[in-house]
């Protein structure tokens, strides 16, 4: 809806008989208002740059010119993160998002290497200047995660962050073998949009099958004797959400709840999109064949993303949470992917 009809809506006085249709125009009217604050800032930044142009061209004044230069390199940037932006057309790709990593084939291998990633992601967001909560961990025998959710809040992370969902290969020398020996090892990378309660969401009580279990995680005497951990099964899909991090089993009950609302919302998009799978794709097991990113640290160092092509050499800054330009070019590839359909 344009500003004028949500601050019509706004307006009224039976607005908040509905809190959470209530919230949700608010949300939007504050949105479009932001969004029509940025682009005047930007036209009233060029005009003033335009100005100073012409009074440094006439006055020869070099000094000025270079500071002009810069504001507007300046300028331009932002200019190109609000172009990015336009990519975000999703349903929920202006949504916070929920990251859980499941480690797959390759024992410890394959554990250390999730933990690698969470290490990523949680540098990523921090780069980004996002908000980020681990809320569940599930730690491995030896070493690394078997598991791990995280809730990532700010401006457009699910639209950044679906670029991620997949599979992660990672071949290095193995620093858990006595002869150093090449491994190869997996991790899927599973993305879900953070939804409100919401109408279209409908949960039915009667379609779930709640159970309690005693958590496996680290955690003392407490952990053992109680049945803290619970899980969710969703019987008319067979979706299964767990949580057993939470201190107490009425937390682990809300966030497995959260998760599950999540996996339902991303279900009805998948639906939606049918063959296309814009936003998830096939749930895939962590194994050979199929795998979005390799990140190669011998016998050369180079990340590639297999549907892109996009390649680095620099693993190091990638691992450490550079990871702008891969998912710039996967929303650009996605993009043209979509033009080409509409015009066949």
């Amino acid at each position: 809806m344009e500003i004028t009809s949500l601050e019509e809506r706004a307006a009224q006085s039976d607005l908040w008989q509905n809190p959470k249709e209530a919230q949700a125009i608010m949300r939007q009217l504050s949105e479009q208002q932001e969004l029509v604050r940025f682009w005047e800032d930007m036209k009233r930044q060029a005009q003033e740059l335009s100005e100073l142009t012409i009074l440094a061209c006439d006055e020869d004044d070099f000094s000025l010119q270079q500071e002009i230069e810069a504001d507007v390199r300046k300028l331009d940037h932002r200019l190109h993160k609000a172009e990015f932006s336009l990519m975000f057309s999703g349903e929920y790709d202006s949504h916070n998002a929920l990251l859980a990593l499941h480690s797959g084939a390759g024992g410890t291998e394959s554990q250390d290497w999730a933990e690698m990633l969470l290490r990523m992601y949680l540098r990523w967001a921090e780069r980004s200047g996002y908000q980020t909560e681990v809320l569940e961990v599930i730690p491995g025998e030896e070493a690394g995660i078997k598991n791990a959710l995280v809730e990532i809040k700010g401006k457009f992370v699910y639209g950044y962050l679906r670029a991620e969902h997949g599979v992660h290969r990672l071949v290095r020398l193995s620093p858990f073998d006595a002869d150093h020996a090449r491994h190869t090892s997996f991790v899927l990378v599973e993305i879900l949009p953070e939804v409100e309660e919401d109408a279209e969401i409908i949960i039915n009580p009667d379609d779930l099958h709640i159970e309690t279990f005693r958590s496996s995680g680290p955690g003392g005497q407490h952990m053992q004797k109680t049945s803290s951990a619970v899980r969710i099964t969703h019987l008319p899909t067979g979706i299964v959400a767990a949580c057993q991090n939470q201190r107490s089993q009425l937390s682990n009950k809300e966030m497995a709840m959260k998760v599950l609302q999540a996996r339902l919302a991303e279900l009805d998009l998948r639906r939606r999109a049918e063959e296309k799978a814009r936003l998830k794709g096939e749930h895939r097991s962590a194994g050979w064949g199929n795998q979005i990113r390799s990140y190669i640290l011998h016998p050369y160092q180079m990340v590639k993303d297999h549907r892109t092509n996009y390649t680095t050499s620099n693993t190091t800054a990638v691992l450490d949470g550079a990871l702008e330009e891969f998912m710039e070019a996967f929303l650009q590839s996605r993009i043209g992917k979509e033009r080409e359909e509409r015009e066949n």
